[in-house]
């Protein structure tokens, strides 16, 4: 696989994730409603930021694998094509439905763009995710770990501008899409999970022909 093929497999499973509504989307969607556009446009700055963080602590995660024990990055690919898998099967076999988006108090810009970032950075699973992830496109035959993840990182602040910056601008109309519908986030949580599974399912046997 060219490293361009890599980065179009990691875009598409990126906007799956993304897509499938979750805490940030929330979270989005709730200061957009109680401060407006900017208020909810300030939030997603705030996640994209976290976002960020996670690729660069993925990133020196790898490289100081690399650099102590550089076949445990082949147990982590390995590890992480499993768990994406059991992502992927927990996913299609969930119904994803939203009853309610919690409205959250009005706050400030600073508020709004701070609480997004926390948000981000503290979330558990995102850990696990970058952990289980990351491995499977940060490759050295790539080129610069460094590189890699700066273009990583601008390509998720963007999935996350465009799909979180979407709602916060749509405020009422993205709500009522979300809660309103609980049959479409139901098939996107699945399409996620199919995703999940199949990129695991390919880097995996990626990671063998490499052991070969």
């Amino acid at each position: 696989m060219t490293y361009v093929e890599n980065l179009w497999l990691f875009f598409i499973l990126l906007s799956g994730i993304i897509i499938v509504p979750g805490m940030d989307m929330f979270f989005v969607i709730a200061n957009a409603l109680t401060g407006g556009k900017r208020a909810g446009l300030s939030a997603t700055a705030g996640i994209m930021l976290g976002g960020v963080y996670h690729t660069l602590l993925g990133a020196i995660g790898i490289s100081a694998l690399l650099a102590v024990a550089p076949w445990l990055l082949n147990v982590m690919l390995f590890a992480g094509a499993a768990y994406m898998i059991w992502i992927g099967v927990t996913l299609i076999r969930s119904a994803i439905t939203v009853a309610a988006i919690r409205a959250a108090k009005p706050s400030s810009l600073w508020i709004a763009f701070r609480q997004g970032m926390i948000t981000c950075m503290l979330n558990p699973k995102a850990y696990l995710f970058i952990f289980a992830v990351y491995p499977q496109f940060i490759r050295p035959q790539y080129g610069p770990l460094w590189s890699q993840a700066l273009i990583m990182g601008i390509m998720t602040a963007a999935v996350q501008l465009t799909v979180y910056g979407a709602l916060a601008l749509a405020a009422g109309t993205s709500r009522n899409m979300i809660t309103g519908n609980p049959v479409a986030t139901i098939y996107i949580g699945r399409i996620a999970g199919a995703l999940f599974i199949g990129v695991a399912l390919l880097t995996a046997w990626q990671g063998i022909v490499t052991l070969d």
